[in-house]
């Protein structure tokens, strides 16, 4: 059993909702992203989604795109990404770890050498935005061969013809993109948000996330109630935009990810058994 199915058999076991953290790999600091990820998992994530920097980041809104240019203004590419995951693991062996990012590295690196190198590093997943599902079958084949799940993505704009086959092949977990846009922006519409989730549900095999537009405890709070879990990314890279240190960004992780853990379980049901 992979490490991202084994958390989400715990989770739904304990009836509770799953909470992912997006953080950009080398922002704040190269020095502080293996500290920031410790935090973050003491605060009460569940899985990491750790972004690779990438010098055109089509569906990131401003505060990620400027993470990922600082970051690559570090020398933070695929590489260093890597080593950031494998220190994590020195001390973390069972939180699963997903690397999200663009199809250019894949593609540049070739699928079976960058999924053998990601899996040695102690990666168990990967999301690529600008992958379409209809070509995904090879990406999803070679990075299978080295235990790593490809993590499939849903949005409003997914025609209901697609659906049943894009929920069908997911693996993992299945990203639900809230709304039409870029990360950062505002949600607001949490009612399409419940219906396209139950959508999901019914055809997925695997938890449905829901992730863009969740800021703070109240809106992970109101998009949990239908959902798996949600994964929250520009609120959290924001607040650590001007950490000073590692500690300093290990510490504003923590206080930004505990009130949406506490909100979450508040919406716990009563575990199994």
């Amino acid at each position: 059993m992979s490490r991202i199915t084994a958390r989400f058999a715990r989770l739904a076991a304990q009836g509770r909702k799953a909470l992912v953290p997006f953080v950009t790999a080398g922002d704040p600091s190269p020095e502080a992203t293996v500290p920031v990820l410790h935090a973050l998992v003491a605060a009460g994530a569940d899985l990491l989604e750790l972004g690779v920097p990438f010098s055109d980041p089509m569906a990131d809104g401003p505060v990620i795109q400027r993470s990922s240019e600082r970051a690559l203004e570090r020398g933070v590419g695929t590489a260093r990404v890597l080593e950031f995951v494998r220190e994590f693991r020195l001390r973390d062996a069972d939180t699963p770890v997903v690397l999200m990012g663009y199809l250019n590295p894949v593609e540049v690196r070739g699928a079976e050498a960058y999924a053998c190198a990601a899996a040695d590093a102690g990666v168990d997943g990967l999301l690529l935005v600008d992958l379409p599902p209809e070509e995904a079958g090879e990406m999803r084949t070679a990075f299978n061969a080295s235990g790593l799940e490809l993590i499939s993505l849903a949005a409003p704009t997914t025609s209901a013809a697609r659906l049943p086959g894009l929920a069908g092949a997911a693996q993992g977990y299945l990203y639900y993109v809230s709304f039409a846009g870029v990360t950062g922006a505002q949600l607001d519409d949490f009612g399409q948000v419940e219906g396209r989730v139950a959508e999901l549900r019914a055809l997925a095999s695997v938890p449905v996330l829901v992730g863009f537009g969740i800021k703070d405890a109240a809106s992970a709070a109101a998009v949990g109630r239908c959902a798996d879990g949600v994964v929250i990314g520009s609120a959290l890279v924001e607040r650590l935009a001007g950490a000073a240190s590692p500690a300093a960004a290990a510490e504003a992780a923590s206080a930004f990810l505990a009130p949406l853990r506490a909100a979450l379980d508040g919406l716990a049901t009563p575990p199994i058994g």
